[in-house]
């Protein structure tokens, strides 16, 4: 429990030092990627079907929300790149789930500066920046790149445990990644890959509950927030800039904000 109240206090600590990014973006022109009524700002890429191609209506917009079935894998892609931004997804999870993934925990993603081909990863996803959404796990970051150097990023991370995993820690020490992730500060080491797993410290709210998760990307560094906590942070984040993804992976999920704020730059 004392680890626990001392990494919260220095996750505060580290969200007061980006909070004039976070107030200058306010003043800034509020892009919204989601208007409500379509998929205007957005094409869609579905895995073994291409571009365009959503014979099964994976992406809907119903009720003011977008609908992600998960039946089949694949992504909302953005028309345009961005780079210096806060962004704002508001998100809850549906019931329904599908193999793979049928009886596993429900898993989606924002992709942050996706570059390359359609399908440059797996022939499913552009290779990208994940801030990762799935039970017991929003808020991880990862890699979704092509193991070289284009795609990285740098964290510090908690000493590791036998058999756990890396660990975002503010007074961890930096390791740098081309691949795989960085899991958020709270998540519980015995996390399982079961459908509707929580963890004790989870921020993420229960099933059929809206979340709000926040990316500020500032130049190289990436911040992600968790129903306004500060749950993992990287810099050196290759690379810098590019579209944004929302994906689909297996579970149902409804989206009803996606606001993008440029940061004024100095």
């Amino acid at each position: 429990m004392r680890r626990v109240v001392f990494l919260f206090g220095v996750v505060f600590s580290l969200l007061a030092t980006t909070e004039n990014t976070v107030a200058q973006s306010k003043r800034s022109k509020t892009v919204r990627l989601f208007n409500g009524k379509n998929l205007d700002n957005w094409y869609v890429f579905i895995e073994k079907r291409g571009r365009d191609q959503d014979e099964k209506k994976v992406f809907s917009v119903e009720d003011g929300y977008i609908h992600i079935s998960g039946e089949e894998y694949g992504s909302i892609v953005t028309n345009d790149e961005f780079e210096n931004y806060q962004l704002t997804v508001e998100f809850k999870w549906g019931d329904k789930t599908y193999a793979p993934r049928a009886d596993r925990a429900r898993d989606s993603g924002v992709l942050l500066h996706s570059t390359g081909p359609d399908g440059g990863y797996r022939g499913i996803w552009m290779c990208s920046i994940e801030a990762q959404i799935i039970e017991g796990g929003t808020g991880d970051m990862l890699v979704v790149g092509d193991g070289t150097d284009t795609y990285a990023l740098t964290a510090p991370i908690a000493p590791r445990k036998e058999g756990g995993g890396r660990v975002f820690s503010p007074t961890g020490t930096p390791l740098t990644i081309h691949s795989g992730r960085i899991d958020w500060y709270g998540r519980d080491p015995d996390w399982k890959d079961v459908k509707g797993f929580r963890g004790a410290n989870d921020l993420e709210k229960p099933l059929g509950e809206w979340n709000t998760m926040v990316c500020v990307a500032e130049d190289d560094r990436v911040s992600v927030y968790l129903n306004g906590t500060l749950v993992n942070q990287a810099t050196q984040v290759k690379p810098s800039k590019g579209r944004i993804q929302i994906q689909s992976e297996g579970a149902e999920l409804f989206v009803r904000k996606v606001e993008l704020r440029p940061l004024k730059r100095k």
